[in-house]
């Protein structure tokens, strides 16, 4: 049996206020071939996933908060907001299922943030048209001023690359 506790929790904390990438990931799964990923995520506000789909493969997702609070979107293929929704540990809704056809991204709220992710192995990196074009790649300029743009944007708005 694997048992997760505060201990672990903490750690994966302090790791990702570490880590360059303001998160890091601690796998229950043995193998990045195993047929079902579960993985814990701890994520600090400003750090940055490119919003993304897993179309190509196909593969769902299952994310459940465990700690802190984050906004999750889902996008249409052009960068407009479909659905906004504050996820919380703690209350409703926490825990979210993504199909493979769903554009999402997320926003970091709050430190010590800390979900749970529950997919279909086996790991292969994202196809080309899985990520958003209209979104930068991470470690490329316009990040902050998305995850800024985030932070107020509703349902109905569309990101507009900065010129």
């Amino acid at each position: 049996m694997k048992f997760i506790d505060e201990v672990l929790l903490d750690s994966l904390t302090a790791k990702a206020v570490d880590a360059p990438r303001k998160r890091t990931h601690f796998n229950l799964h043995a193998t990045l071939e195993d047929p079902i990923h579960r993985l814990f995520i701890a994520a600090e506000p400003g750090t940055y996933i490119r919003p993304h789909r897993h179309y190509a493969l196909p593969k769902w997702e299952l994310f459940s908060i465990i700690r802190g609070s984050m906004i999750l979107f889902e996008f249409d293929k052009d960068g407009k907001i479909l659905q906004r929704q504050v996820l919380k540990a703690g209350s409703t809704p926490c825990v979210v299922e993504s199909q493979p056809e769903n554009w999402h991204g997320f926003l970091v709220l709050e430190h010590g943030t800390i979900g749970m992710e529950i997919k279909p192995g086996p790991y292969m990196a994202p196809s080309a048209d899985d990520v958003a074009a209209w979104a930068p790649a991470e470690g490329e300029p316009g990040t902050a001023e998305l995850l800024k743009w985030l932070s107020t944007a509703e349902v109905g708005d569309q990101w507009r690359k900065q010129s």
